[in-house]
């Protein structure tokens, strides 16, 4: 800029901005009032105060989230820019710490040689990678690929259903197992179904070209996404009607209105037994009343009324099924064509969505953190989930294990087919184990940090009521819909917290059910080519058959479907499937052949992983899955609502629901088998091998491992074995 060179410019420079001023930032002390250097502000740091006027310890911690608040933005896009660069994190800092092609003069006379057009070419080209996929396409770059899996990954279990196992199960004793499960169940199986859909790039029933016998399971996994989208869709409609019900002030389930029945009361129902003669009113009338003559009648919160009789209008039970509750279907109905508009282009248009659906939820989360744990009664709300309350001797309780393996397992949406679709759409070479890693444990730590929030405010209003907090804590509807609504009528401005609440639990379910809409259509569109071209009109048909199909469960006894879906089909039928899972790559297509396969994507060998990859698939991970399964088998109880008993017809449809799930498995092996040529043994044998199709997608990824000359041999072999056993 200055048109010339000067020696001891440089040398000032450089001993100034190299050694003088970056020490004195960080450590000399200087003193203008206040402390403005770096390490000595944060030794000599105390609270602040207003003359003699301490402030409140929730002062001091606003403080430093407003700090947190401007410093965060610094790691939150590296982590970003990190993300959406290639190739390994070596080659992404290195990139990344170079300056990009827009740093140079802004005006082009004078840029110069230094800057010139030229140079900035030549770096873009050094930037381009190859191996888009022109026919499925790509995710338009890293992070909305991993927004996408942590969306789907994070669900509302992990919201409304980790916070009570926690609580349940000894407190902050429970994430010893929670996250050693973690380690030897959750990683290893997410691990193994992101491999699976990034190696072939194909959808749930290509994918299992691999082990064509046990196709049936990928069409068994589609079957699952149908029906737990049906009912899916149908919470969301859910939140999104208390979302709308909390623009009034007061919220509606702040009181009992005309809507409430003789039990609703906001206070418990005491009488006074004198002489026979019940008094209601002898607080007020000044008079005392011995403690063994008080007696409370039973009564509900207006929360727990407002859920019952106004959004469900539910029914006395599920051979009641009443008309449709219009309102829950408007609902059901917006959330169809909110899920139909996102993925109208698949990924491409999905991708955008999550930069908000994905990244919003933990902004509300912290919101609704900070202001619970400023809140009186927060901390013995949060000693009861993590704190002073956690009970070790619990571990000792095999059911402890057993719902740290469950929640692991179901939070992570393992054996759905989600993981494998959304990776399908992943580059060949990406690294795998890095996004594996990075997704399981943003999900597991977001359980623990929601709980922390739900608890505070459930401590909150347990010190409000002067209960114990265990008479508040609910788990699943009852805490989403009925508790924490309940507790946040004590907050001051309680419709704003309520908006955001129900916001949140709306844009999470989005998140989950995206996915599970994206399995249908991907799976449909591989299996039939033929529809890739009408991709938007699929994705459309999907969401309407979705919305129509869960129109029965927004009737009045739409909330005895909804639960009696997720405990047979989104329950432990998932178990059954991951298991297919295990058996058909691990042990039938070969533990060795698929690390053999990763290790092609991934560019290198390490006999660690393979040691973690082989003592995790064959023994570890199929161990717990089982152990699991037949422990939920034996401990299996008919289905109920609260108190409300199923009837024995409701239960056979759960089981026929399974059925239904289950039967393509055996269906699709006979028809292979009877398709198949030579004896029993041999159409088993290859049945039991990968077909032609098994293969990376592209082929500048297929090297001499899935070369044309080979999957010719393997054709003629084929051809040749087929013609002996005639």
């Amino acid at each position: 800029m200055i048109g010339k060179k000067n020696f001891y410019f440089r040398l000032w420079c450089r001993v100034s901005w190299y050694f003088v001023t970056p020490c004195i930032v960080l450590l000399i002390p200087a003193d203008y009032g206040r402390e403005v250097i770096l390490v000595w502000s944060l030794v000599i740091f105390t609270p602040p105060s207003y003359g003699d006027i301490q402030y409140p310890v929730w002062g001091t911690t606003l403080g430093w989230c407003m700090i947190g608040f401007v410093i965060i933005w610094i790691p939150v896009v590296v982590v970003y820019k990190l993300l959406r660069a290639n190739g390994s994190l070596w080659t992404r800092l290195k990139l990344l710490s170079s300056p990009s092609e827009e740093w140079h003069p802004y005006l082009d006379i004078h840029r110069g040689e230094r800057y010139s057009e030229e140079r900035c070419r030549q770096r873009m080209e050094s930037q381009t990678v190859d191996g888009e996929n022109p026919e499925r396409g790509n995710w338009t770059n890293k992070a909305e690929y991993l927004l996408s899996m942590i969306g789907y990954a994070i669900g509302l279990g992990n919201i409304w259903r980790f916070p009570y196992l926690a609580y349940k199960n000894g407190g902050g004793a429970f994430l010893i197992p929670y996250f050693l499960m973690l380690v030897l169940s959750g990683i290893p199986l997410f691990f193994l179904e992101a491999a699976i859909g990034q190696f072939c790039s194909q959808g749930l029933i290509k994918a299992w070209s691999a082990v064509p016998i046990l196709q049936g399971v990928g069409i068994s996994m589609l079957m699952v996404n149908v029906l737990v989208s049906i009912y899916y869709n149908v919470i969301i409609a859910y939140s999104l009607y208390y979302l709308f019900a909390s623009f009034q002030f007061p919220l509606p389930w702040s009181n009992c209105s005309s809507w409430a029945d003789s039990k609703c009361s906001v206070t418990p129902i005491e009488y006074c037994n004198v002489s026979g003669v019940l008094l209601a009113n002898w607080t007020q009338e000044n008079t005392t009343c011995p403690s063994s003559n008080i007696i409370t009648v039973p009564f509900q919160r207006p929360s727990e009324q407002y859920w019952d009789n106004v959004a469900l209008q539910r029914s006395s039970g599920l051979d009641e099924t009443g008309p449709v509750v219009w309102h829950l279907a408007l609902c059901l109905l917006l959330s169809s064509i909110v899920v139909a508009a996102s993925l109208i282009k698949g990924i491409k248009s999905s991708g955008k969505v999550v930069y908000f659906t994905a990244t919003f939820p933990f902004l509300v989360i912290l919101i609704l953190l900070i202001r619970g744990v400023t809140l009186d009664g927060a901390r013995n709300g949060i000693e009861y989930f993590i704190g002073a309350k956690s009970n070790l001797t619990k571990l000792a309780d095999g059911e402890v294990w057993r719902d740290a393996a469950t929640q692991t397992f179901f939070s992570l949406s393992v054996a759905m087919g989600g993981v494998l679709t959304l990776a399908s759409y992943s580059n060949f070479n990406n690294n795998i184990v890095l996004d594996t890693f990075l997704v399981t444990l943003i999900n597991q730590g977001t359980s623990v940090f929601a709980g922390i929030a739900v608890f505070s405010i459930l401590g909150h209003m347990a010190y409000i009521s002067g209960k114990p907090v265990e008479t508040v804590v609910k788990e699943g509807f009852g805490l989403a819909f009925i508790a924490y609504p309940d507790a946040l009528t004590q907050l001051p401005i309680s419709s704003l917290w309520s908006v955001l609440f129900f916001l949140m639990i709306f844009i999470i379910g989005l998140d989950t059910l995206f996915a599970e809409i994206e399995v249908i259509v991907t799976g449909l569109c591989d299996g039939f080519p033929i529809l890739n071209n009408k991709r938007p009109l699929l994705t459309m048909t999907t969401c309407l058959i979705v919305y129509l199909l869960g129109l029965p469960l927004v009737t009045r006894a739409g909330i005895y479907w909804v639960t009696l879906m997720d405990m047979f089909v989104g329950g432990w039928m998932l178990l059954f499937l991951a298991l297919m899972e295990i058996i058909g790559f691990i042990y039938i297509y070969g533990g060795n052949n698929f690390i053999g396969d990763i290790e092609m994507m991934i560019g290198k060998k390490n006999f660690y992983f393979r040691m973690w990859c082989r003592v995790c698939w064959y023994f570890v991970s199929p161990s717990i899955v089982l152990v699991i399964l037949v422990w939920s088998l034996v401990i299996f109880a008919p289905p109920t609502y609260g108190n409300i008993q199923y009837p024995t017809w409701g239960t056979i449809l759960g089981w026929c629901m399974i059925g239904f799930v289950a039967i393509w498995i055996p269906v699709v092996a006979v028809y292979k088998l009877l398709r198949a040529n030579g004896s029993l043994w041999m159409r088993l044998k290859l049945l039991c091998s990968p077909t032609d199709e098994w293969h990376p997608y592209l082929d500048i990824h297929r090297g001499e491992r899935y070369s044309e000359e080979r999957c010719r041999q393997r054709i003629a072999l084929s051809t040749n074995y087929e013609q002996m056993c005639m």
